[in-house]
């Protein structure tokens, strides 16, 4: 893996993991949004990203990795910006990108096939919430969230700071994959050769900057507008999502694939949230057609 950065026109910088950096000149792009918490250092399966001969490239939202943190919240079309960005520079003109968001990755993913559809081939969105006002999912976490509407956003910032850097803090160890993962229902998952490594170090690099990332992204999915119209989603959407997920349900994607134009659904069954390294083989071979 190599990482290279992106200037920004407000001047920061966004890390950018190339994730195969032996890929073939001309490889296919998929661009990967990580999860909330992330990085891009992860790759879900560096052995069928390989066997698909594709050029991984996953770049990390501000404050996470070693990309700059914004001053207020990472919205979700700043962070559709943020990799629209990068594709325009790794794309030869008038090429195209396969998309792929992993839990809140996914939100961001479908925001660049919005926002820029000519950059957008195939995507796939795996775990990811629906608005909770469509389909409830904060559960204990609106308290924390609720009181925070009608700040202004330094104020809701500087609140989000003193939840999460705490939070980020007295989290050590493997206890971090419950941030990303159900440790009991994903028990052979993270048993598996290989993920709990990659996971382990994925949320070392996400919290480098310890609770900035976390605290700008999940306020900006929360609090701000996303900032696109699934019905403005033009590409061919893969669903996926984890039967025995029980933060982010089957019934997200259901709602997903009645918002978007051309959406399939896929449930697997008795996988939790990180249903996107069993998933990842099918995911490619949905996105490189």
């Amino acid at each position: 893996m190599t990482i290279w950065h992106l200037d920004r026109p407000d001047g920061r910088r966004v890390a950018v993991h190339e994730l195969t950096p032996d890929a073939p000149a001309g490889a296919p792009v998929v661009l990967l949004s990580h999860a909330a918490p992330g990085s891009g250092a992860f790759d879900p399966d560096p052995a069928a990203t390989a066997a698909a001969g594709v050029r991984l490239v996953a770049p990390d939202r501000p404050g996470y990795g070693g990309s700059d943190p914004v001053p207020g919240l990472t919205t979700v079309d700043l962070a559709a910006d943020d990799a629209a960005a990068v594709l325009d520079h790794v794309l030869p003109p008038g090429d195209t990108a396969a998309l792929a968001g992993w839990s809140a990755g996914g939100r961001v993913a479908l925001a660049v096939a919005a926002r820029r559809p000519e950059l957008a081939g195939r995507v796939a969105v795996i775990g990811t919430p629906a608005p909770d006002e469509e389909v409830p999912w904060y559960g204990e976490f609106a308290g924390m969230i609720d009181p925070l509407r009608g700040l202004s956003v330094p104020d809701a910032r500087a609140a989000l700071d003193g939840a999460f850097g705490p939070m980020v803090e007295h989290t050590t160890g493997d206890a971090r994959f419950a941030l990303v993962a159900d440790p009991e229902v994903d028990a052979d998952l993270l048993d598996a050769p290989g993920t709990a490594d990659r996971l382990r170090a994925m949320l070392r690099a996400a919290l480098r900057q310890g609770g900035a990332g976390m605290a700008a992204d999940v306020g900006g999915y929360t609090l701000a507008p996303w900032g696109f119209d699934p019905a403005d989603v033009r590409a061919d959407v893969l669903l996926a999502y984890g039967a025995a997920d029980v933060a982010v349900g089957p019934e997200h994607g259901q709602w997903w694939g009645k918002a978007l134009p051309t959406a399939r659904l896929e449930v697997l069954p008795g996988v939790g949230h990180l249903l996107v390294v069993p998933f990842w083989e099918h995911a490619l071979t949905h996105l490189t057609g």
